[in-house]
């Protein structure tokens, strides 16, 4: 097994989904990190990969994204999962998106997101999702530089 380098983003495909991950350590706390992930309104100030973020990310709550893969598109998402400051996901039928912190002993946080797109139904679509990898690796060095410098 070959480990992938902090920031980049790899891509697993099979013939019913597809699932892309990143990993990054980032220097502060996973309270300044969370802070980020959680505040809907401030996404587009700081994450390049995202042109609108509506909504309150709070436990079952639904938000509206439009991201810059596909920005003629409006994304409703439910919040599926809201552990402070561990663990968000949020998702659709066919994908979940998950967000995982876990701060180090010495101060760090190990980020990780993986988001998942599957189903039955997916062979008949997954030829027009575009890649996730180059806006996986440009959101986690957009969420690296937010968070160290409001640390």
């Amino acid at each position: 097994m070959t480990t992938t380098p902090d920031g980049t983003a790899t891509t697993t495909r099979t013939t019913f989904s597809r699932t892309t991950r990143i990993t990054e350590t980032i220097n502060t706390d996973a309270a300044t990190v969370w802070r980020l992930l959680t505040t809907a309104a401030t996404y587009p100030d700081w994450n390049s990969t995202v042109v609108s973020l509506d909504g309150d990310i709070t436990p079952g709550a639904k938000i509206r994204l439009v991201s810059t893969l596909d920005p003629s598109r409006t994304f409703t998402l439910k919040i599926k999962e809201f552990t402070p400051p561990a663990r968000l996901s949020w998702g659709d039928a066919l994908g979940t998106r998950v967000y995982s912190l876990a701060e180090t002993n010495d101060g760090q946080t190990r980020f990780e997101m993986v988001e998942r797109i599957g189903g039955p139904v997916f062979p008949l679509f997954a030829n027009k999702i575009p890649s996730f990898d180059a806006s996986f690796a440009q959101f986690t060095a957009d969420l690296k530089a937010a968070a160290e410098q409001a640390r």
